[in-house]
């Protein structure tokens, strides 16, 4: 089973799928509300010492592309001859790798774009039935609107590598799958593979992001998941991110960052969130901390993980829920609003820079702050108590 994309709940459909969507609106372009979205790059565009973050405005203004449908966006490198102010997020010279890109509204583009905007550059592995889709759309431009940067350049991707991360040798693919001609014309895709790829072509990488997970059998409960299920959703979900980081370590750079993306089941009851997804979660932050300590006293590289809240995605719509997760969050969580996948992409980019070089071993929750709640304030219970609310 191929491991796909993490979806905005971290969990995939009953087939694998080839979105890294995060958000999914009609066509898949991430909604997000204007001042919020406009106000988080605004953030991101003052740490990457941006002058003005005018070419972002003109470049909304200007596109017949609504706000409400603005694709995610993120901020480029100023000239370096203006002074810098602040405390900047420089990340140029560095490399970075981020599993689990298979088209433009995902949060791994969104990371992908983040780290762009600070300087880094950008390698992407995909899931090999989807490469042919992903690098089509991206030669003939079908991107090109979620890859403007705000000084009107592209964001460029150096090289888009193929990537099951299931299998971590030739050796472990089963023959039905050798012979699948999904996977015709591709080599190299195992994790073992990619690693050496990486490092023939580049030497060496800073920034390693996962941002994958599949659970084939995530509609059902727990009682009712299949012991195969439940172990494939733990083997692409948290065990992929062993592998890659067992297999990128030995080309990564000391003072490197390594991110993963988790979800708030692996610590509290989501119905709805089985098929083990939920332990698979629970794993992979487990792994975070341990990964920290061995990955930092080995090699000097920190290991974070980040808890994304719900978004819309292809993923998620197929589960069924994802409309009510999101209605919860914006009714209980402290900040109402909804949550952006470049939110989740700008976070990233502080966890890869040098301002977290203090930071490992942590879980890192980009949910507007549903996860310090221990009740969900919009139960007819708490009628009486003038809970106060903002508009959204």
């Amino acid at each position: 089973m191929a491991a796909t994309a993490a979806s905005s709940l971290q969990m995939a459909t009953v087939r694998p799928c080839i979105s890294t969507s995060h958000r999914d609106v009609k066509a898949g372009v991430a909604f997000v509300a204007g001042d919020s979205k406009k106000a988080s790059w605004a953030m991101l565009a003052s740490a990457c010492h941006l002058s003005s973050v005018q070419p972002l405005h003109r470049h909304f203004m200007s596109s017949s592309v609504k706000l409400d449908k603005a694709v995610t966006k993120a901020m480029a490198e100023s000239n370096d001859s203006k002074p810098v102010s602040g405390l900047p997020i420089d990340l140029k010279g560095k490399k970075a790798f981020i599993a689990g890109v298979a088209d433009d509204n995902g949060y791994g583009w969104a990371i992908a774009k983040s780290l762009a905007a600070a300087g880094a550059e950008i390698l992407v592995g995909t899931w090999v039935p989807a490469l042919n889709i992903f690098e089509t759309s991206l030669r003939r431009g079908k991107f090109d609107e979620s890859r403007v940067l705000p000084d009107g350049s592209l964001m460029e991707i150096t090289k888009v590598y193929p990537l099951d991360a299931v299998y971590d040798n030739p050796e472990d693919v089963p023959e039905d799958v050798k012979t699948n001609k999904r996977y015709a014309g591709s080599s190299n895709w195992t994790v073992k593979g990619v690693a050496e790829s990486v490092k023939q072509d580049f030497g060496s990488i800073d920034i390693l992001v996962h941002s994958l997970a599949n659970g084939p059998e995530v509609s059902k409960p727990l009682l009712e998941t299949s012991r195969n299920g439940y172990l494939a959703a733990v083997s692409a979900s948290s065990y992929s991110y062993v592998s890659l980081l067992k297999h990128f370590i030995p080309i990564m750079n000391p003072g490197g960052s390594s991110i993963s993306l988790t979800y708030i089941a692996s610590e509290r009851i989501i119905p709805g969130y089985g098929g083990g997804m939920s332990s698979a979660k629970a794993a992979l932050e487990s792994d975070t901390r341990v990964l920290a300590f061995e990955a930092g006293r080995k090699h000097k590289i920190r290991v974070n993980t980040i808890s994304a809240g719900p978004l819309r995605s292809r993923a998620a719509k197929a589960i069924g829920f994802i409309d009510t997760m999101i209605e919860y969050s914006l009714e209980n969580a402290p900040l109402q609003k909804e949550l952006s996948a470049d939110e989740v992409g700008n976070t990233a980019a502080f966890l890869a820079s040098p301002l977290a070089s203090a930071i490992t071993g942590a879980v890192i929750y980009v949910d507007n702050g549903l996860n310090a709640m221990g009740v969900g304030v919009d139960s007819p219970i708490f009628k009486d108590l003038n809970i106060p609310k903002s508009r959204h």
